[in-house]
């Protein structure tokens, strides 16, 4: 491999080509470990703090070792730029010869089958105009696109409606029978991904693909020297989703759907299936009202105290059996109604396993009730084993990389839960500071005589509290809370007191509009409070002045009555550990490292990071939480804010 130190010395090849770049000392250590840990095929697991160049750090020695790189990354966003803009770059700066792929999951790309039975169905009525508009500019760019991913067709946004129309699930994918197969845009990706030296994924697609063996990732690795996790942190939450088990009401009625279309099209004259069909529907959504509330994650023993429940849930699967058994009867008739009825039989026998299987050794059973929907879920306690059975295969360099997956540079965390502690899977792991300036860029503000977190008028004490630095910062926060009731409570608040005070910020709450347009009025407005929940905690970027502030209400510990922490808690204290030191407090850093790294994003950003939340300086544990976060000045003074604020603004005027 060529000198690595040269492509990122002062004059090198990516000086060159990246306007403003600027050697860093850690970023060459990082990549220089990174090419050790791909020649040798071994693991390494790498924190870089904000600044550090992480994505170039990787993308040097990953494009000139040669060989089938797979990177995958924590969301579509951060996947959509490094195929567009950072991977294209570096191989400019190498001049290196590497073919370069994306591959998302089905839903992102146009289904010719689905758009043209939607274009030919006369009975589908959208709610709005906008819809039926939308589906005409999907059916133009759908004859024209070379990939027909739907983030080509920015006039249709991403959330409407009519996608759901015109795309494919692995549910409704007819698969090689499908008459458009030869033009299908999943085979076209799949098939490019298959030639490319660089796959760029993401982590919902990795571990669905792979569990799945969906004819994705599955078919890549096997030829693949190297894999890379950017955003790492988040594959312990990805990699539960995918390694259980789920199926939801939504799923019942979106077949329900597929299977009266198909029924009108091959099927006419079968008087039986419509009724069958309703009955099913109706019991999907009488299964559903059987819990009330939404938004609500509830354990198998407090559902099962609900005769409701379980009464909806035998009707359910009564109904979803006659269904099938009709669909069964017509399947060979069209390749519609063959797949409508192998879903019926999965969806069945999804549902059948999670009400009659015994609490499955090392799974836990438990209920999500959203507006709509209702999911059953199994969700293993633990992914260390079945990770590793990935790691496992062929020999090849694992790389798990991001700002956060260390407390106080300790990995053992994030090594147990993802399998990585012992032989043969055992990795490294290095941490490296950003090179950033926090002891004079930033202050962390703990304010003094707060009340407990549990306090029914904690709300009230956090606003009260934050008035008079927002007041300090001129607007320019992030409010970030950690639940949604907060979040609502926290702006009726704020907008109160803004309105009593006269003050003339900008407030912004999450939801108003999706993450990007909010992030674009914040920044356009220059003196905006926006207030958000765990949409505005991580992989948001805000540089310069029109964000100072980061308020955080309170230590980001998930709720101990989550069905799923609850029994992980339960297995580690079982087994005679400490789940508090060894499970929720990494966890809560990490969460925490994540909102407070939304401050500081440039080596010119400067601003104040407030946690309101006393426990961190009242508890024996706050002190291992304030150290694992970057080394900023500390006070528990207002007046010490004040100033901070008062000596940043002159000193940008005499700028």
């Amino acid at each position: 491999m060529p000198d690595i130190d040269s492509f990122f010395s002062a004059q090198g090849p990516l000086a060159r080509a990246v306007p403003g770049y600027s050697a860093r000392a850690q970023q060459l250590e990082m990549a220089r470990a990174i090419a050790d840990t791909i020649a040798e095929n071994r693991i390494l697991v790498a924190e870089a703090g904000t600044g550090t160049g992480k994505t170039f750090a990787y993308l040097v020695p990953a494009l000139l070792a040669g060989g089938k790189v797979i990177i995958s990354t924590g969301t579509k966003t951060l996947q959509d730029q490094l195929f567009n803009r950072d991977i294209p770059t570096v191989r400019v700066a190498l001049k290196a010869p590497v073919t370069v792929s994306l591959l998302k999951g089905r839903a992102n790309y146009v289904c010719h089958y689905h758009l043209e039975r939607t274009l030919q169905d006369e009975r589908l009525s959208f709610a709005s105009r906008q819809e039926t508009r939308y589906l005409k500019l999907i059916e133009r760019y759908a004859a024209v696109s070379r990939s027909g991913d739907k983030s080509g067709l920015s006039e249709v946004p991403e959330n409407a409606a009519v996608w759901q129309q015109v795309t494919s699930t692995r549910d409704n994918c007819l698969g090689s029978d499908c008459p458009h197969h030869k033009k299908c845009f999943v085979m076209e990706a799949r098939k490019q991904a298959l030639l490319s030296d660089v796959v760029v994924v993401n982590h919902h697609l990795f571990f669905a693909d792979v569990m799945l063996r969906d004819e994705g990732v599955s078919e890549l690795l096997p030829a693949c020297n190297t894999v890379i996790f950017d955003e790492a942190h988040q594959l312990p939450e990805t990699a539960s989703l995918f390694f259980g088990e789920s199926v939801s009401t939504s799923q019942l009625l979106e077949l329900g759907r597929d299977a009266e279309a198909e029924a009108l099209r091959g099927a006419r004259d079968f008087a039986a299936l419509p009724p069958a069909i309703a009955a099913m529907e109706k019991a999907a959504r009488d299964f559903r009202l059987a819990v009330e509330g939404e938004n609500l994650r509830l354990p198998l023993a407090a559902v099962k105290q609900n005769p409701r429940f379980g009464a909806a849930l035998d009707t359910l699967l009564g109904a979803l059996d006659s269904l099938g058994e009709l669909l069964e009867s017509q399947a060979e008739r069209s390749e519609g109604l063959e797949s409508c009825w192998q879903r019926a039989r999965e969806i069945t026998g999804s549902v059948r396993r999670w009400r009659d299987q015994a609490e499955a050794e090392g799974f836990v059973r438990w209920v999500e009730v959203f507006s709509h929907a209702l999911q059953l879920n199994a969700t293993p306690l633990s992914i260390a084993e079945i990770f590793g059975r990935q790691l496992a295969g062929s020999p090849r360099a694992w790389i798990f990389t991001s700002a956060t997956l260390s407390v106080k540079g300790d990995f053992s965390h994030y090594h147990g839960e993802m399998g990585l502690s012992a032989p043969p899977h055992a990795a490294q792991s290095a941490c490296w500071e950003s090179p950033f300036d926090f002891a004079n860029q930033a202050l962390l503000y703990v304010p003094a005589g707060m009340s407990d977190p549990n306090n029914l008028h904690y709300a009230e004490d956090v606003v009260k509290a934050a008035l008079p630095v927002l007041k300090a910062s001129r607007g320019r926060a992030f409010f970030l809370c950690t639940s949604l009731r907060a979040m609502q409570r926290t702006h009726d608040l704020l907008a109160k007191a803004f309105e009593q005070e006269k003050l003339e910020y900008p407030l912004l709450l999450q939801g108003q509009g999706s993450r990007t347009h909010m992030l674009e009025r914040f920044r356009n407005m220059g003196n905006a409070v926006l207030v958000g929940s765990q949409s505005f905690w991580e992989g948001v970027d805000v540089r310069g002045e029109a964000l100072s502030l980061v308020v955080i209400d309170k230590l980001p510990f998930a709720p101990p009555d989550d069905p799923v922490l609850a029994a992980r808690i339960d297995k580690i204290n079982r087994e005679g550990r400490n789940a508090f030191l060894e499970y929720q407090l990494p966890r809560a850093v990490i969460n925490l490292k994540q909102g407070a790294g939304r401050l500081i994003r440039d080596e010119k950003d400067h601003g104040v990071l407030m946690i309101c939340d006393p426990r961190l300086i009242t508890k024996p544990y706050g002190r291992k939480i304030w150290q694992s976060l970057p080394p900023m000045k500390r006070t528990r003074e207002l007046e010490e804010v004040e100033k901070f604020f008062r000596e940043k603004a002159n000193s940008s005027k005499e700028m």
